[in-house]
């Protein structure tokens, strides 16, 4: 069957790892004695105050389960492994930790001793400064990758540059777009960050042609979608990367793609990004914890563990949707990495649903209930 033949609408996807609703139901329910009689969506959902509270609980859950980090089962249990864990403790803090500062130190000190000449010097001289700026970004990255350890495993081919194209992938933690830069030199769409990584947004990253919004002010978006049609029409920008969900998922499922990636009339290439949690769950829940300290995380874990699919680029289709489009490459996507589609816009990561919204949700839930009853 035909991958794009298994695109759902929104209510059936609510579908993913839904319990039982019987177990939702008070014994003795209407609903239970009537099961083979009429029932009317408003009488499923005023039979019992709590059916209407656990249809709002599993529609919060299924979005909630998309922005949290599972901790892995403890396995220093007992008397015999315990000292083993300490000794990888002390191994990964004491010894491996300090190699992997002196090792990204070390990068910084050859990226700016290098970086700063060329951006000062050579700026009569454009192309040749924006390919050696290109490629002192790939090396710098390479160097982050590195203070992971980083084990990536890249399959399709590598991207190259090319007018009116756009690459689109799933989006886990910042680090994504540093394990693509470390082998092709992306222009990336991005959230204006604070602190630190601000300042290299502002700087260095500008030289590759990125562009930043900020998803709290309204005119950005004009600003956004006007700058990402000037850049794929363009044959000597670097290639153009946009992680349509808009923020970052726990990497077992795909929240909604944006559109306005999909609207460009170019062609899209999607990327399939799967990290391995083995030693580190590569999962960036920003609103818990800062970039550094999620840095930090990953420098102080055995190793970053990862596969990148380039995937057969992608055209719209004759009578397609822009919306139709972005769901098709989204489960592309989610196919190639074994990731599960949700319906949710993951920007109500940022705003609690209004009531209007959960009320449509639980509907939506409601009515699959009420065909489970009847069909019963």
């Amino acid at each position: 069957m035909n991958r794009t033949g298994k695109l759902k609408s929104s209510s059936s996807e609510l579908d993913l790892d839904r319990p039982n609703i019987e177990d939702y139901l008070p014994s003795g329910s209407s609903v239970q004695h009537e099961r083979h009689g009429k029932l009317s969506l408003c009488d499923l959902l005023d039979i019992s105050p709590s059916l209407s509270e656990a249809a709002g609980a599993i529609v919060d859950d299924s979005f909630t389960r998309c922005f949290k980090s599972n901790p892995p089962e403890p396995w220093n249990w007992n008397v015999y492994l315990f000292p083993l864990w300490c000794c990888g403790v002390v191994i990964r803090y004491l010894i491996i930790f300090p190699i992997r500062i002196l090792v990204l130190t070390l990068g910084w000190i050859i990226f700016l001793s290098s970086f700063i000449p060329v951006h000062c010097l050579l700026k009569g001289k454009d192309d040749l400064r924006r390919k050696i700026e290109r490629c002192l970004v790939e090396m710098m990255c390479s160097f982050f990758v590195a203070s992971w350890t980083g084990v990536v495993k890249y399959h399709g081919p590598r991207p190259s540059i090319r007018p009116k194209q756009v690459f689109v992938a799933n989006h886990t933690s910042m680090i994504d777009f540093i394990i693509l830069e470390q082998m092709t030199a992306f222009a990336v769409i991005m959230q204006k960050h604070p602190g630190w990584v601000g300042l290299l947004q502002s700087t260095i990253l500008e030289s590759v042609g990125c562009i930043w919004f900020n998803r709290t002010e309204a005119k950005d978006r004009e600003i956004v979608a006007r700058k990402l049609r000037e850049h794929v029409q363009g044959a000597n920008n670097n290639p153009l990367l946009i992680f349509p969900e808009g923020t970052c998922v726990n990497n077992h499922y795909t929240v909604m793609f944006k559109k306005g990636a999909f609207e460009l009339g170019c062609t899209v290439c999607p990327v399939a990004i799967k990290y391995n949690k083995i030693f580190v769950d590569a999962f960036w829940n920003s609103r818990k914890q800062s970039f550094t300290t999620h840095l930090l995380q990953l420098m102080t874990s055995w190793a970053v563990v990862c596969d990148v699919w380039y995937l057969e680029p992608q055209n719209l289709k004759p009578g397609e949707t822009s919306i139709e489009f972005a769901e098709r490459v989204r489960d592309i996507i989610s196919h190639r990495a074994g990731l599960k589609m949700v319906p949710w816009d993951g920007y109500l990561k940022y705003s609690r649903p209004s009531p209007k919204h959960r009320e449509r949700k639980q509907q939506n839930f409601a009515q699959s209930v009420l065909r489970r009853l009847e069909e019963k």
